[in-house]
């Protein structure tokens, strides 16, 4: 298990989901959104502030982010958002007992190579429950050698890079933040694959 400080931060990455969230703020309202792997919630909060319908998680084995999760909800006048424990890879009663969803969000979710497949498992899960959901991701590339390639073909899902520069996410501050600062980062959506592997 990763440090539990990892949860207590806003890193990076969720800055510039959170970017990509704003600016297509207007198609938010009404959408049911759950953000795996939350944190802080930069990204989840401001959805829920640009009216969507959004539903918190992090690891239950991590009470103190998912405490932290509900901080953030608080400090941002939303208490009413939902926070669960989900743990990637664990098919457990909170998971099998989600709503509905539109939009998955997960923002430097691929940080451990060993979490990789726990992740899409837990995401191909939601999207055969919700096939015409989409799960929008932004990572931090850490090594050439880490691929999520062979899981997305393994679990039938693929994926659309989302380039930064479409959405002005391409600078080393953003919102008067110092983040992302110098770091390479990367959006993609994830989707189910169809039977013809498209």
């Amino acid at each position: 298990v990763l440090d539990p400080q990892y949860g207590m931060h806003a890193w990076p990455c969720a800055v510039v989901l959170a970017q990509y969230l704003w600016v297509h703020r207007r198609s938010l309202p009404g959408k049911r959104v759950l953000e795996i792997g939350a944190g802080v919630s930069l990204p989840g909060v401001l959805a829920a502030k640009c009216g969507a319908e959004v539903i918190l998680s992090d690891s239950e084995e991590l009470p103190q982010c998912l405490r932290n999760c509900r901080r953030s909800c608080l400090m941002n006048d939303l208490p009413r958002v939902p926070v669960i424990g989900l743990t990637w890879g664990r098919v457990s009663p909170e998971l099998l007992s989600l709503a509905p969803v539109d939009i998955i969000l997960g923002s430097d979710v691929f940080f451990d190579p060993e979490d990789f497949e726990d992740i899409l498992m837990t995401v191909y899960f939601l999207l055969e429950k919700n096939p015409r959901a989409q799960f929008w991701t932004t990572y931090q590339v850490r090594s050439a050698d880490w691929s999520i390639e062979a899981l997305l073909c393994k679990w039938k899902l693929k994926n659309i890079h989302v380039p930064l520069h479409s959405f002005s996410a391409d600078k080393e501050h953003l919102a008067g933040s110092p983040l992302p600062g110098r770091h390479t980062i990367e959006m993609m959506i994830i989707s189910l694959a169809r039977s013809d592997g498209t």
